[in-house]
């Protein structure tokens, strides 16, 4: 593109020269996490976070474990509600993750434009995704982040479809049904 304004800088002009980026942060960013949603509370009192630090473990009982912004919303309702939704989130709530992950406007509030049906969890999306309901058994600050753990209550499965990874500073759709 050789038109004058069609191209303002050859490379991101605020990026971390090479040499002297994180390489532990480079490393996690090359690993590819499922893009979820987390949710808790009812009414006004609603809460979610878009958390691509999750881990589910099967036992007796199944166990959630969720890393999250300690200063987010959501932290403290976990807390205080004692439950929470985990959702996952395929290539149609792009735009959704970006709004609870706090990328994207979210004008109304960030209930606002999706339907939820009310669950004793907290609110889970209207339009069919697989979830799970979530006991809060305990946090521990760990690194920058605020480690939640959980039991599973509740496994709720929609029908398949590819879900939503986070690799690199970007969405990328996997996995066919």
């Amino acid at each position: 593109m050789d038109e004058p304004g069609a191209q303002i800088h050859a490379e991101h002009p605020y990026a971390t020269p090479a040499g002297q980026r994180d390489p532990l942060r480079r490393f996690r960013g090359r690993l590819a996490a499922p893009v979820t949603l987390w949710t808790t509370g009812t009414g006004r009192g609603r809460a979610g976070l878009t958390v691509a630090s999750t881990l589910v473990v099967d036992g007796d009982p199944a166990c959630v474990v969720g890393m999250i912004d300690p200063d987010s919303d959501l932290a403290d309702a976990i807390e205080q509600t004692g439950r929470f939704a985990v959702q996952l989130l395929g290539d149609r709530h792009r735009v959704l993750a970006d709004r609870f992950g706090g990328l994207a406007p979210a004008p109304g509030g960030l209930f606002a434009q999706q339907g939820w049906t009310d669950t004793e969890w907290g609110p889970v999306l209207a339009a069919g995704t697989s979830w799970l309901g979530c006991r809060y058994e305990g946090a521990a600050e760990v690194g920058w982040s605020r480690r939640i753990d959980a039991t599973v209550q509740q496994v709720t499965l929609a029908d398949d479809e590819p879900i939503l990874v986070y690799r690199r500073g970007r969405y990328l759709t996997v996995g066919t049904p």
